[in-house]
């Protein structure tokens, strides 16, 4: 083994005792420390401050409950979480989940990866991540309302526009964040600009609900141009149907690659003929209006509904997973690469097992990690943040231009920090050194905080 690897089992083998049963935390901490400490062994200044420990230590972690009444009058009861991991580079930044699977692990691994993203948009955010092990399907717009009222009435203490700026997340759309932000404004008597994700009636910025997918495709457009190839003609996977994935697929249609497959949490369908504009528009309004299930897209069009199964073994040239953390397994990975995947660009934050992600570098296929490629969302919201403070709003061709040049620039930061030998670049370490360095060398900076 080399130092570096022994550096490595060290430092994963302390956190896992101080971080017991947290295998998310310890999943993402590990990815980003196997480029971190190896590119830190001739660099002593940022091993004899500990700044990857201290990065690995959330500054606050804050966990409440959250009583509400549903409509039969029953006193339900939840755990609400905010993890500020750090604030180095400005105010903690990220979004507010809520579902069934929200545990401290999660929002801890979410919170700094959280950390890596921001730091890649250029903006000046810092990393933080959000939720409760609530679950909006199936609830009343009252009982949610009730639920967001309780949950912010906790949280409206450990957050501010100079503080900690939430946003949105999977069970947290403009619904959900309305209700909060109503619940901020009449706790602390204040306008200001303390979520984004907002309506526009209220401080909401344009594009923000497109972001994450347009950037997911973006930076594989970026990739394939570096290469000499483009999206024509490609086939495509796209996993999930919610946001990112409606708009990754929208993204990809108008650039003219040919999407195949969508999913949900029951299963995908498989469109051989692609999905086009108007199967999408129908997909869109299936999941966002009348909340039901892709399998009834088979009765709209010619498709094959695949249930309780994942797209990732149906040949493809590029694949997307926009749905949730370790979608794709190891065998799955292989399977793409085997099929002919020439690149995959994630959408979901940490969709691919460590496993898998080993598969795609070592076949040195382009690979773009979801701290890089799903980092759209979260500079549109910093971009809301500006208009916020500055009391003005953008237009959508300047909102779409800074969008499009912030992921432009994140490709470009990670081929300078991953590019190696034969031209190959390993986006991974690029994106994990790219966003370590702003960080770690603002902690040096404040000395011992």
């Amino acid at each position: 083994m080399t130092v570096a690897a022994d550096d490595l089992d060290t430092f994963m083998n302390g956190l896992k005792r101080r971080n017991p049963g947290e295998p998310e935390f310890h999943q993402a901490v590990q990815e980003v420390a196997g480029s971190i400490i190896p590119f830190i062994q001739d660099k002593p200044k940022y091993i004899k401050m500990r700044i990857l420990e201290r990065l690995a230590e959330p500054d606050r972690v804050v966990a409440f409950r959250v009583c509400w009444e549903d409509d039969e009058g029953n006193i339900r009861v939840n755990r609400g979480y905010r993890v500020q991991n750090c604030n180095a580079i400005g105010p903690y930044k990220g979004g507010i989940r809520f579902h069934p699977s929200v545990t401290l692990s999660v929002l801890k691994f979410l919170a700094f990866e959280q950390t890596f993203k921001n730091s890649l948009t250029g903006l000046p955010m810092g990393g933080g991540k959000g939720g409760a092990d609530f679950n909006p399907k199936g609830k009343s717009d009252n009982e949610v309302m009730r639920f967001c009222q309780s949950f912010m009435t906790e949280l409206h203490r450990h957050i501010g526009p100079d503080t900690d700026v939430p946003a949105g997340d999977i069970g947290v759309g403009a619904r959900e964040i309305g209700y909060m932000f109503g619940q901020y404004k009449r706790l602390e008597n204040q306008f200001t600009g303390v979520l984004t994700g907002k309506g526009m009636e209220f401080g909401g910025s344009l594009i923000r609900t497109e972001a994450t997918g347009y950037g997911t495709i973006y930076m594989m457009q970026d990739m394939l141009t570096r290469v000499g190839d483009g999206f024509e003609g490609k086939t495509c996977l796209v996993s999930g149907s919610g946001n990112v994935a409606q708009y990754a697929a929208e993204k990809i249609i108008q650039l003219g690659g040919k999407v195949v497959t969508m999913s949900d949490s029951s299963g995908f369908i498989h469109v051989p003929g692609g999905i086009d504009e108007e199967k999408l528009a129908y997909i869109i309004d299936l999941k966002n209006v009348k909340r039901g299930r892709l399998e009834e897209a088979t009765k709209q069009f010619e498709c094959t509904y695949h249930a309780g199964e994942r797209p990732w073994n149906v040949p493809c040239d590029l694949a997307f997973p926009c749905a949730t953390q370790n979608e794709i397994s190891g065998a799955e990975a292989k399977a793409l690469i085997k099929n002919g995947c020439m690149g995959i660009s994630e959408g979901a934050n940490m969709p691919t097992v460590q496993e898998g992600i080993d598969a795609f570098i070592e076949s040195k296929i382009l690979f773009a990690p979801s701290k890089a490629a799903n980092a759209g969302g979260v500079a549109v919201s910093g971009l809301e943040m500006s208009q916020n403070s500055a009391r003005i709003s953008w237009k959508e061709p300047e909102l779409q231009q800074l969008l499009r040049d912030i992921m432009q620039g994140i490709h470009d930061n990670c081929v300078e920090y991953g590019a190696e030998q034969g031209g190959y670049v390993n986006y991974l370490k690029g994106a994990n050194i790219a966003g370590f360095v702003k960080v770690a060398d603002a902690m040096l900076a404040y000395g011992v905080v």
